[in-house]
C-alpha cells in the first residue's frame, strides 16, 4: 500500500525571506489582487491547507519567488496493508460469531 505524506513549507521560506510575521505576508498578497483577512493569512501559515486556490498558490509562489514544489512537497512511502482479524480460510462474517456462555462455579468448601 502506498501513502503521500505532504509538507506543507510556507512558514520555512518566509522566514528564508525574512518574514517571520504573518502580517508580512499579508501586503505581498494584496499586491497580488489577493484580499485575505488577517486571521486567514494566519491559518495559511500555520496549518497546511486542505485546498488552496490556484489563484493563491500562484501569488504566494511570486511573492516569495518561490516553485510551487518548493512551497509543497510531497514523500511517498509503502506501508504495509493492514491485517486483518479473519482466519484464513474462515468465510464467516464476524455478525455470524457469537460468544460462549461461561459457568461460573463456587469453590468448594
Amino acid at each position: 500500500m502506498i501513502e503521500l505524506q505532504t509538507s506543507w513549507n510556507l512558514r520555512a521560506i518566509m522566514a528564508s525571506k525574512g518574514l517571520f510575521q504573518t502580517t508580512d505576508l499579508r501586503p505581498l498578497l494584496a499586491e497580488r489582487g489577493i484580499d485575505l483577512s488577517r486571521e486567514q493569512v494566519y491559518r495559511l501559515v500555520t496549518t497546511a491547507p486542505r485546498r488552496i486556490s490556484l489563484e493563491v498558490l500562484s501569488a504566494l509562489c511570486d511573492a516569495l519567488e518561490c516553485s510551487k514544489d518548493e512551497l509543497i512537497t510531497t514523500e511517498r512511502r509503502e506501508i504495509e496493508a493492514p491485517k486483518t482479524a479473519a482466519i484464513e480460510g474462515s468465510k464467516a462474517p464476524i455478525g455470524d460469531l457469537r460468544p460462549v456462555r461461561a459457568t461460573i462455579r463456587r469453590p468448594k468448601q
